[in-house]
């Protein structure tokens, strides 16, 4: 049921297999005879620094692929330096990921049940410390997910026939969850901190209006997430939005979506060469983060991989997972007889008709 969750998408789930064939369809360029001793994989989006060119999207529910899964992904932000955005869906609060993570904690924000309730979590999380805010704006209604329907899967999470078979067929989650306690959303909650969230609801709301409010509100940086329309993102952009997230949702949305990699270079065509851009959605390895950045993204974000690790070997998982990327990004820039992930453009892209 889990597994399902994670790897589940909207329909017949072509979207998430375009996404990834898309990526596999891009090949590279390499260069010889270059001096690539030393590689710099350093990266700065919206003013910040980080280590490497990637970070984690946010996920709601992490908490189900191991306990304390949000706080191990905090763990491995500061240990290899990148950004980590928790899900307004999150398992874990608000305030304790800011304790964890520091100025590397971003927060993403659904539009709640109303705007009231929005904007309270705004409130929290500004009052908690977090710089920055990623309104994502491509669920005004959660998909049909089959996965998701055919094992009853819902949130708050609740003991199903088929949730109870799963407990019993894996005894090793079984445990760690149970000694745990059952995850909820824990940012959905009343004054008497009870939860209260509807995962099929209408968020609807997060609409054009909703967004100039959030801005004047927001006095930090604000990105606006799933956007994969260059008609959007030229509006996004001229309403003030520091940064674009482009991204289909990892094909859990829409089934019939393009591939996102393939909508990047559009939208960084629309928005000019200096508007910060950040990408997910089907990367699947380093060489998928080389990708993205060459069409165009200033920094990736990871979804799936980083909670299939979690899911498999908890923080071991997840810290061999982001070693993985970052000796793969490292080798292919090397490959690529270049020094600086910095200096990634699109003529690192095999071009077949220039070639024929």
């Amino acid at each position: 049921m889990v597994f399902d969750f994670i790897e589940g998408a909207a329909g017949r789930e072509v979207g998430v297999s375009r996404n990834e064939a898309a990526f596999d369809n891009i090949m590279l360029q390499p260069r010889v005879m270059e001096n690539v001793s030393q590689r710099s994989l350093t990266a700065s989006i919206l003013d910040q620094s980080f280590n490497v060119p990637f970070g984690v999207a946010p996920m709601g529910m992490c908490n189900l692929a191991c306990p304390n899964a949000d706080r191990f992904l905090a763990e491995m932000a500061n240990k290899f330096d990148f950004p980590v955005c928790l899900s307004s869906a999150a398992s874990s609060s608000i305030e304790d990921m800011a304790k964890w993570a520091g100025h590397r904690a971003w927060f993403q924000l659904y539009f709640s049940s109303s705007e009231e309730a929005s904007m309270s979590m705004v409130d929290r999380a500004l009052k908690a410390g977090f710089e920055t805010l990623v309104l994502t704006v491509d669920v005004p209604q959660v998909s049909r997910r089959v996965r998701d329907l055919r094992n009853g899967f819902n949130l708050p999470f609740s003991m199903t026939p088929r949730a109870f078979w799963d407990f019993a067929t894996h005894p090793r989650w079984s445990l760690r969850t149970l000694t745990a306690g059952a995850p909820s959303p824990r940012n959905f909650v009343d004054k008497d901190g009870n939860t209260k969230f509807n995962r099929g609801g209408n968020r609807a709301g997060a609409n054009w209006d909703f967004f100039q409010l959030l801005r004047k509100k927001w006095p930090g940086k604000l990105i606006v997430k799933g956007v994969t329309s260059t008609e959007d993102a030229q509006r996004v952009q001229s309403l003030g939005a520091d940064a674009i997230y482009v991204s289909n949702h990892g094909g859990r949305q829409l089934d019939s979506v393009p591939p996102a990699i393939q909508l990047l270079p559009l939208i960084r065509s629309e928005v000019g060469s200096d508007f910060p851009l950040l990408f997910d959605s089907g990367v699947r390895n380093g060489e998928d983060v080389v990708k993205a950045l060459a069409l165009g993204a200033n920094f990736v974000m990871l979804g799936r991989p980083a909670l299939l690790a979690l899911g498999a070997e908890g923080v071991t998982g997840l810290n061999a997972l982001l070693k993985c990327f970052t000796e793969d990004i490292s080798v292919v820039l090397a490959q690529l007889g270049m020094t600086s992930i910095n200096d990634l453009k699109e003529n690192v892209i095999f071009n077949m008709k220039a070639a024929q």
